[in-house]
């Protein structure tokens, strides 16, 4: 067994070789998961604490990716170390988890096995080296393979076969199986010189893996990041020529620089003071402006009434996890329920801010219908002053249809041939006059 140096960490016997150059970036992968899948912790906000060890932002970024890849395909993984083993490791076992790594960075990763080996086994201070070693030895003896198509975790799965069908998990399935391309947001008249696909003005998709900094246009506050669906909450709230708009849970400021290029006078709130900074820092590297205001929204209040209110709402964020495939393994149901508890508290107080003929935009990142479409149906029922707008010819793409309600159901399977596109409810309400 290992000895203990005097913090109580794994001391290597002399007789011992070092660990192998990268097993430090295994170990910062190896806590993520920890993280997300025994802690129920977002990945990236477990990044600074799992990965403080690593001074390069390269093995930062390589341990990310290897957890990252790992939540992707989680169950086949397990499926695979299962069928090697003559009895199941616990779900919770660490042998299982640096099984896990290894296999990733094999079987998808690219890495030679045995650099994915050897850097994996000195995890297992005092732990079951030889079964892991065993195991993974099986495995590429046998010539063991992931599907092309990953698993959906089951209860995942089985919520959204009831809530949208089969096709649409064999679409979400599909689009789990690698990160998504770049999407690029810019006013309509500006568009950057870059090469792409566009579903609509101010929009342009790229090939991913291109580093955002160093590309034509960035320094120069041509454009910012945001994925295409989630331009489209303030796309419908159409042109803003003067016009004051409220962008509430603004952070990290896609929206609210949509709004200001839209030609809106935008507000833009949110709680987080980390997350605002980085909205001020996209506002100045755009040239666009907005006030910018850090407050609870249940607790502060706008000094006059605005004539467009956009409320993209904290969610369960099971809707983007094509770039955030731990929100599978950690979102429960209760969890869901609470959070659109807090959505319906949220719009009933942001319904008191709008004008009379003003509009009112409620969307979430979520394939939850729990956390969109119950809670506008709730709250046209609460409130007999609005009613729902839909989106009307020639405002959208026309692969975006709205329900016999007059929602937008952001889907898996949208734009699948060109990439995909994130998952979202919007509704767009209209304040009566009078």
């Amino acid at each position: 067994m290992a000895e203990r140096n005097p913090r109580g960490r794994p001391q290597r016997r002399p007789d011992q070789p070092p660990a192998a150059p990268g097993t430090a970036t295994r170990r910062s992968a190896l806590a993520l998961l920890d993280a997300v899948l025994r802690k129920g912790l977002p990945l990236e906000a477990a990044l600074d604490s799992a990965a403080r060890g690593l001074s390069r932002p390269e093995d930062r970024a390589l341990a990310l990716a290897i957890a990252a890849e790992v939540l992707r395909r989680l169950p086949d993984l397990d499926d695979l170390i299962d069928s090697a083993t003559q009895r199941p490791l616990p779900d919770d076992a660490k042998a299982r988890s640096v099984l896990r790594i290894a296999l990733v960075q094999s079987l998808v990763l690219g890495t030679p096995p045995h650099a994915a080996i050897s850097t994996a086994l000195p995890m297992l201070e005092g732990g079951p080296r030889r079964l892991v070693h065993g195991v993974f030895g099986a495995l590429l003896r046998r010539e063991a393979t992931l599907p092309e198509v990953p698993t959906l975790p089951a209860p995942v799965a089985l919520r959204w076969a009831a809530a949208w069908g089969d096709d649409v998990v064999t679409s979400a399935s599909r689009l789990i199986a690698a990160p998504p391309p770049l999407d690029l947001c810019f006013p309509p008249e500006r568009p950057p010189a870059l090469e792409g696909v566009s579903f609509a003005p101010g929009h342009l998709r790229l090939p991913r893996g291109q580093a955002v900094a160093g590309m034509t246009g960035y320094g120069e506050g041509q454009w910012w990041v945001q994925d295409f669906a989630a331009s489209v909450p303030a796309r419908v709230l159409g042109r803003g020529e003067g016009r004051r708009a409220l962008d509430l849970c603004a952070a990290p400021g896609g929206k609210t620089m949509q709004l200001a290029a839209a030609g809106f006078e935008v507000t833009a709130v949110d709680a987080s003071v980390s997350r605002l900074a980085r909205l001020s820092e996209n506002l100045e590297r755009t040239g666009l402006r907005a006030e910018v205001v850090t407050a609870d929204l249940l607790d502060w209040q706008p000094s006059e009434p605005a004539d467009a209110i956009l409320l993209d709402a904290p969610c369960s964020a099971t809707g983007i996890f094509r770039r955030h495939p731990d929100v599978l393994h950690r979102v429960r149901p209760s969890a869901i329920a609470a959070l659109a508890e807090g959505q319906a508290a949220m719009l009933r107080r942001a319904a008191g801010w709008l004008k009379p003929g003003g509009t009112l935009v409620y969307s979430v990142c979520s394939l939850e219908p729990q956390e969109g479409e119950h809670v506008a149906r709730a709250f046209l029922a609460e409130h007999g002053d609005f009613r729902i707008e839909p989106p009307r010819t020639g405002e959208l793409p026309e692969q975006l249809q709205p329900s016999q309600e007059g929602f937008l159901r952001l889907l898996p399977g949208l734009f699948e041939d060109a990439g995909g596109a994130d998952s979202f409810f919007i509704a767009r309400f209209v304040r009566e006059r009078g």
